[in-house]
């Protein structure tokens, strides 16, 4: 099974997907990958559709709710009637959008290529499928069935996509992501705290500045008010970042809008919980101090990823299997969040940093080393091989 794959192969497909820019919000790229893929998936036993995203809205500078437009998604379906069935997971989109100077491929040496999306993760859809082919060559999947989802909105929160996978993950058996692994050594990704981004729209009223400053009531003040109160419910199983506030006009008039963003990371459910109420009353506080009126969009869109005892099962087999093939895995919590998060948050174990060894992700420096496509795809194969056995514990 392992001796079955073509690392060759898997480079030069992976060299061809990183040349299409996908960026998230660049559809006519995201549908020629979409299309690359939907080829390349039909190679295993099952059907392959790309469905519409669901729809996404976003707040802007204005304060307006707009739509925002997502790619859409590919699903294949290999034997959904099998009594043990797996989710694998990736995303076809990157962090570059087409004007953006990090276009092409470039080797740095015989080993590592420098490339838009080569380990996130373009590199770990291939080392997906190549994984799924050789277990699919050697029979040992045959009493197996999986449903393998690629996105085409990971990078800004898989909004769109979210319905998605938690009806894909529900009653699966185990579930593997392909995110390029936490160090180029190959470490996995083991808890993950949670992320949610917020955008609140404040409306005050406006007014001269000079001539009757009292009569208005300052959006942007109190946008910055609740910044300030927003620091202050920081601890340690919590972190708030307001991040841009947006509004108002000229100099010399009282601000009448505003809009201040802000993300949070939870690490763990009962932060999350907490933070809501917290929100609520300090909302309600500014709302009364300041006589403004204000809405919230948004909230936790990845939930905080504990390791309970089904998920650290299919830890220690990734391990078990990384072993018989000499590899050395290894784990460590991360406040990095993916779809992994999402998939936990259904009770589906799942081990999400099963892509390519590299670095420097989103940024021009962003490399993939080139052995790790079919050393990570073997260790795929083999833990994919185990789980058609029943063998998570």
């Amino acid at each position: 099974m392992i001796d079955s794959i073509d690392g060759e192969a898997m480079c030069e497909q992976a060299l061809r997907w990183s040349a299409i820019n996908s960026g998230t919000g660049h559809l006519e790229g995201l549908a020629k990958m979409a299309s690359e893929l939907s080829e390349a998936f039909s190679a295993l036993p099952g059907e392959v559709e790309l469905v519409d995203p669901a729809p996404v809205t976003a707040i802007d500078g204005d304060g307006h709710e707009v739509e925002v437009a997502n790619g859409r998604h590919l699903i294949c379906r290999v034997r959904p009637d099998a009594q043990r069935r797996l989710i694998l997971t990736g995303h076809m989109d990157t962090v570059f959008p087409p004007d953006h100077p990090f276009q092409q491929n470039t080797w740095l040496d015989d080993h590592t290529v420098n490339g838009p999306g080569t380990a996130d993760m373009k590199g770990g859809i291939a080392v997906m499928l190549h994984a799924l082919m050789a277990v699919e060559r050697s029979g040992r999947g045959e009493m197996l069935g999986y449903d393998v989802l690629i996105n085409a909105d990971e990078e800004t929160g898989s909004l769109s996509s979210a319905p998605l996978i938690e009806q894909l993950a529900q009653g699966k058996y185990a579930a593997l992501t392909y995110e390029p692994a936490a160090t180029p050594e190959g470490t996995l990704a083991h808890a993950r705290g949670g992320s949610g981004n917020y955008a609140l729209t404040i409306k005050g009223l406006a007014a001269h500045a000079g001539r009757n400053p009292q009569d208005g009531r300052n959006a942007v003040l109190a946008a910055s008010d609740i910044a300030l109160k927003l620091e202050k419910l920081q601890q340690e199983d919590i972190s708030i970042n307001p991040a841009k506030i947006e509004g108002g006009s000229a100099n010399n008039v009282v601000p009448d809008h505003a809009v201040l963003r802000f993300n949070i990371r939870p690490k763990a459910p009962d932060a999350a919980e907490r933070f809501a109420q917290q929100l609520t009353e300090v909302i309600g506080t500014v709302q009364q101090s300041r006589e403004v009126e204000i809405a919230v969009h948004g909230g936790i869109s990845r939930p905080p990823k504990p390791v309970d005892r089904k998920a650290q099962a299919l830890f220690d087999l990734v391990r078990e299997c990384g072993a018989k093939l000499g590899q050395d895995i290894d784990w460590k919590s991360t406040g990095g969040v993916c779809d992994g998060n999402n998939i936990a948050a259904t009770g589906v174990p799942v081990v999400d940093t099963m892509g390519v060894r590299g670095g420097k992700i989103h940024s021009a420096d962003e490399f993939m080393i080139v052995p790790s496509l079919k050393e990570r795809a073997a260790l795929s194969a083999l833990v994919i091989s185990r789980l058609a056995e029943g063998n998570l514990a």
